[in-house]
């Protein structure tokens, strides 16, 4: 039986997660999670860690007949505890400078028929749990990167309409075109590609905007940006100096919103995955920098105990700029996947900031950040916001406008 999935691109995609994604080091350990389906490539990414003198590889793997069976069987109370002594575990490592690889390959709508309650409480707890974990993510302290796989059920959810070897295979190819793995030579292309992204952010640094105003269909949306922003994109050092690239794909730059200074109201330009789970028609409308009112036409109770998870969860932590020519966008393809569809659209995240996106980053306290504006929250969750219709203006400090986006596209 003929593999769907092209071997020689799913290797350069392994190359890539190593050398491009993560920036490895020798001696550096490796810990990588991943549904058991992504196995083909964790086992290629082991083999060329090591060929680039990792430590140690360890690989948690998470399976999606457990997690049902956990939703259909499991004691009530256990939805409100998470797995603490782990997340503590993995902390610890990254204290110790390793390095982090997560393969994205879930069933989008894996939740979707489950009570969206004990969704909701095991999402809280689960994000409570792994604080020490993401703290060291958010803070950018270790080189990581998510690259992606192309499972069975994922694709089916992409491509409803072709039998599951098609279907995969479509995938597959999207998923090597977006992440550049589909030239003859990813690596330089992913160099020349962190270049533009890198001028993008130079240009806006440059400008220094107090505010960015998003204006489009359902969307006139004011967000004021943190003092002492930084913008980003692309590949940018770690805090351990490790130059890395933590998403492949990516076509984004981004930095950091006021927590306090976000006014209007705006609609998502599409479907929002969020733990197995689908939420999609977004309509929110922001108060001093808080989301005081938000619907959606799926997954309206999942969208609202994501909002209530903490006091942070209903400000913003990430805006993102990405013209709707962007490979994934032209694509025409939509993935259920936010890692993919943020690449394709300007967007928001609620939740927690990026003390990365601050100026003198390396040397920031977090009593610094939130004096900034920076937001403080247990998620951090993309949703998209852009489309051909976006126009976006900064506003400076002067209060004078300046185009950065019209229909979609760089002003």
């Amino acid at each position: 039986m003929i593999n769907p999935i092209d071997q020689n691109k799913l290797k350069k995609l392994a190359q890539v997660a190593v050398q491009v994604g993560l920036g490895l080091e020798k001696g550096q350990d490796l810990i990588m999670t991943a549904p058991l389906e992504a196995a083909p490539l964790v086992r290629l990414i082991t083999r060329e860690a090591y060929r680039a003198g990792a430590g140690l590889v360890t690989t948690l793997y998470s399976d999606a007949e457990a997690t049902l069976a956990r939703y259909r069987y499991g004691h009530d109370l256990s939805f409100d505890r998470s797995t603490g002594w782990l997340f503590e575990g993995i902390g610890q490592a990254f204290d110790n400078n390793a390095a982090r690889l997560a393969i994205s390959a879930e069933n989008p709508m894996l939740l979707a028929n489950e009570d969206p309650d004990k969704v909701g409480r095991a999402n809280k707890a689960m994000s409570a749990a792994s604080a020490p974990m993401r703290k060291r993510i958010v803070e950018f302290s270790i080189n990581w990167n998510i690259v992606s796989y192309p499972s069975a059920d994922w694709a089916k959810q992409v491509f409803p309409n072709d039998n599951e070897d098609v279907a995969v295979g479509k995938l597959a190819d999207a998923i090597f075109a977006a992440s550049r793995v589909d030239l003859d030579d990813p690596v330089a292309a992913w160099g020349e590609h962190n270049k533009v992204l890198a001028a993008k952010s130079k240009w806006l640094n440059e400008h220094n905007f107090a505010a960015l105003h998003f204006s489009g269909p359902g969307t006139d949306l004011t967000i004021g940006l943190a003092d002492n922003h930084e913008w980003m994109g692309g590949a940018a050092p770690a805090k351990n100096g490790i130059i890395c690239n933590p998403n492949i794909p990516t076509e984004e730059v981004f930095t950091t919103p006021h927590a306090t200074k976000v006014e209007g109201y705006v609609c998502s330009s599409k479907p929002l995955s969020y733990h197995g789970t689908l939420i999609d028609n977004i309509k929110a409308r922001f108060e001093g920098g808080r989301i005081v009112e938000a619907t959606a036409s799926v997954g309206q109770e999942v969208l609202t105990k994501m909002l209530d998870t903490d006091e942070g969860a209903r400000s913003l932590g990430e805006v993102a700029l990405v013209p709707y020519s962007s490979p994934i966008s032209q694509s025409g393809t939509l993935f259920y996947n936010t890692m993919f569809d943020e690449n394709a659209a300007c967007h928001i995240a609620q939740g927690q900031c990026y003390s990365k996106c601050f100026k003198d980053s390396e040397s920031i306290s977090e009593e610094q950040v939130k004096a900034n504006g920076g937001n403080s929250s247990q998620i951090h969750v993309d949703w998209m916001i852009g489309s051909a219709e976006t126009n976006i203006d900064g506003i400076k400090q002067n209060g004078d406008l300046v185009p950065v986006f019209r229909k979609g596209e760089w002003a």
